[in-house]
């Protein structure tokens, strides 16, 4: 039987299987064929070229293809977005929300999700291993190339937060912080969806990705965001460095930088839907509720913390 394909729904809450129209759509979420299409073909090539289709400014083209976005997201909340006309679908992807469209947590022990996302495989993290779902675990190392890093995260928490392509693309801080370096490690771009995460080892591992490693505002480290480009996607805008990190990149792999943000501010965008994976130290706990495949919305409560540690 092929696995229904999920969807964001109105309320929070569990994802229920989306109905999509269209007999093709219904065709290409078989997991088989979505496997073999979204992976199977030139990953790098595809990305590029969906990438400069999507900037193509054309008013008639973005509603077709917005058209044809429906029939495979068919919840593309975009009451919710700053504007309401696009210019290109490039322009829909990293649209920008009415203000108030996302309350910040205030709590002062509270670290909330940076993103819109559905709440993957998190848990503690033991023998610096971790999982990208059930029965395929990842070593820290591979994924962050930091030995500082994967020391500090043993028994710490890890989660993984996956965008879906009709979310919100753009992610937050978490608290209040400081970032002085963002490391660009480059890779592949294998989708990153549930059905390649139970097919390809060390996905994450494999993936371009960025590592933004946090001061807290007690001075310490113990927080740390990992956004995951994918096939489609493959481009991380960072605010504090300025540069688009994408397949064409070719610069230094550690950037330099000294940025300070508060709770809830903007850290940048995806060019599409991907993944975030949080870590967090000996210090923080997950935040009641949060639950593997349900939907947590930016600002919401995602990790508490020891007293002190955020203020």
């Amino acid at each position: 039987m092929p696995t229904p394909p999920d969807r964001l729904p109105a309320p929070l809450g569990r994802e229920e299987p989306a109905h999509p129209a269209s007999a093709l759509a219904r065709v290409f979420l078989n997991e088989n064929i979505n496997f073999l299409v979204t992976n199977r073909l030139p990953r790098r090539f595809a990305t590029r070229a969906a990438g400069r289709m999507s900037k193509i400014r054309n008013r008639w083209l973005t509603k077709a293809s917005l058209v044809v976005w429906r029939l495979f997201a068919d919840d593309l909340r975009l009451g919710e977005a700053r504007e309401q006309h696009f210019e290109s679908l490039h322009d829909c992807f990293i649209r920008q929300l009415k203000p108030g469209a996302r309350p910040i947590a205030a709590e002062p022990n509270t670290a909330v999700s940076p993103c819109d996302a559905i709440v993957g495989a998190h848990g503690r993290v033991r023998d610096a291993t971790v999982f990208q779902a059930k029965g395929f675990p990842y070593r820290l190392k591979d994924l962050l190339h930091d030995d500082e890093l994967v020391r500090r995260y043993e028994n710490g928490t890890f989660i993984t937060l996956r965008l879906k392509a009709n979310m919100y693309h753009r992610f937050h801080a978490p608290s209040a912080c400081r970032i002085t370096e963002v490391n660009y490690i480059s890779g592949d771009t294998w989708n990153v969806n549930p059905i390649t995460l139970k097919r390809v080892e060390n996905l994450f591992c494999r993936n371009e990705r960025a590592v933004l490693d946090m001061e807290l505002p007690d001075g310490t480290r113990g927080l740390t965001l990992v956004p995951v480009a994918a096939i489609l996607v493959a481009s991380i805008q960072l605010h504090c460095i300025g540069t688009t990190l994408d397949l064409k990149y070719k610069g230094a792999n550690h950037l330099p930088c000294d940025a300070r943000y508060r709770k809830g501010d903007e850290l940048g965008y995806f060019h599409a839907g991907s993944t975030i994976l949080v870590f967090a130290d000996h210090r923080f706990q997950l935040a009641p509720g949060v639950t593997e495949g349900d939907v947590i919305r930016m600002g919401e409560p995602l990790l508490h913390a020891t007293p002190g540690v955020l203020s």
